[in-house]
């Protein structure tokens, strides 16, 4: 099989991480670059989850509200009533809160 070159930029300090890294698995840089590509074509996809993070808290905080509002009306729909206790709706927002890591 043919080979090729490629040229990324990359912060200097991640370099040097990346490298200690890979390293100590036996790998190098462009080793470690081949099986991140194989991976990705063999099962056309990126070979991790990727999500988005969003910079601005008043935009995190409204995705949160909305994920709890939606848990209280399904709750609501499970429990056959739209009245819940105060405990309740502070659990479901603890719980939402817990899977945006955020207090």
């Amino acid at each position: 099989m043919a080979q090729t070159n490629i040229s990324i930029r990359i912060d200097e300090d991640v370099k040097r991480e990346a490298e200690a890294l890979f390293a100590r698995l036996g790998l190098t840089l462009s080793a470690a670059t081949n099986v991140f590509y194989r991976q990705a074509v063999r099962t056309q996809s990126i070979p991790f989850p990727l999500t988005a993070v969003d910079a601005d808290p008043k935009i995190q905080a409204r995705k949160e509200f909305g994920e709890a509002i939606r848990a209280i009306q399904e709750q609501s729909l499970i429990n056959g009533t739209s009245e819940m206790s105060l405990e309740e709706i502070n659990g479901i927002i603890a719980e939402s809160r817990k899977g945006a890591n955020v207090q």
